[in-house]
């Protein structure tokens, strides 16, 4: 399963109510690091589909949701389990980076 565009609208839903564990990448079109990271985040959503949900969330169309979650740069992986902030990562991590933010 691809990774799921989210919005305020639709964040709470997506993530907080998330029967298993979303990883919420908070990304922009104009940052370099977040479109390399683009594509691990899909190959991801697909290796772990049913396990870990994968969500992105624009800052740039979505401000407040940056703003609630302390996004001061991009891109930010941020751990969800059980609708509580359970870890983060920083930058452009990799694909290792991120198998290790979900444990």
């Amino acid at each position: 399963m691809a990774a799921v565009i989210v919005t305020s609208e639709n964040f709470e839903a997506e993530v907080l109510k998330s029967g298993i564990p979303v990883v919420v990448d908070f990304w922009a079109s104009w940052c370099g690091p977040c479109q390399m990271m683009g594509p691990v985040v899909e190959e991801l959503s697909e290796e772990l589909d049913g396990k870990v949900k994968f969500c992105k969330v624009n800052v740039d169309e979505n401000p407040e949701l940056a703003q609630n979650y302390d996004v001061m740069s991009i891109p930010n992986f941020k751990l969800f389990n059980k609708g509580i902030l359970a870890g983060e990562k920083v930058g452009a991590v990799g694909k290792d980076g991120l198998l290790e933010l979900i444990g």
